[in-house]
């Protein structure tokens, strides 16, 4: 900065600019943590895995920011998806995984309908579709023959 006279005023506003600098590098440095995109994942250093999703990730994101992991969703297809994660934290992604995996297991238990009301109604299905009768009709015959 080049001034003329130095005043406490130019003096703050030159503090004040080093200080947005160093906190916007500061920033920039900082590696991300948690859900992030492919390409900042891979931006990390050390090596990186993956694993097929299936279902929502919604469940999984916040069973994921239990374990502090850092991952990234890829869809491959129509609720499909691919899970990067980084290598280094492959025993927290298996935790974090089977405890995603347990929630499902025990929402999809919860949503199942018992065998005995499925047969009930089945029997209440077959009981209101009409009954199909075969006629049998003979053909007429021919007087050639």
């Amino acid at each position: 900065m080049k001034a003329g006279k130095l005043t406490a005023r130019s003096l703050a506003y030159v503090i004040r600019a080093v200080g947005r600098k160093i906190a916007k590098e500061y920033r920039a440095s900082k590696t991300p943590h948690g859900k992030q995109t492919v390409k900042k994942l891979m931006a990390h250093s050390g090596e990186k895995n993956s694993i097929e999703l299936s279902g929502d990730t919604k469940q999984f994101d916040r069973v994921a920011r239990k374990w502090n992991v850092d991952y990234a969703f890829y869809q491959t297809g129509p609720d499909k998806y691919l899970l990067f994660f980084k290598s280094q934290q492959a025993d927290a992604i298996t935790a974090c995984f089977s405890e995603y995996s347990k929630k499902v297991l025990d929402k999809t238990k919860s949503q199942r309908i018992p065998i005995r009301e499925q047969l009930k109604r089945a029997a209440d299905a077959l009981t209101r579709q009409p009954s199909h009768k075969r006629e049998r009709a003979k053909e007429a015959a021919h007087e050639d023959r």
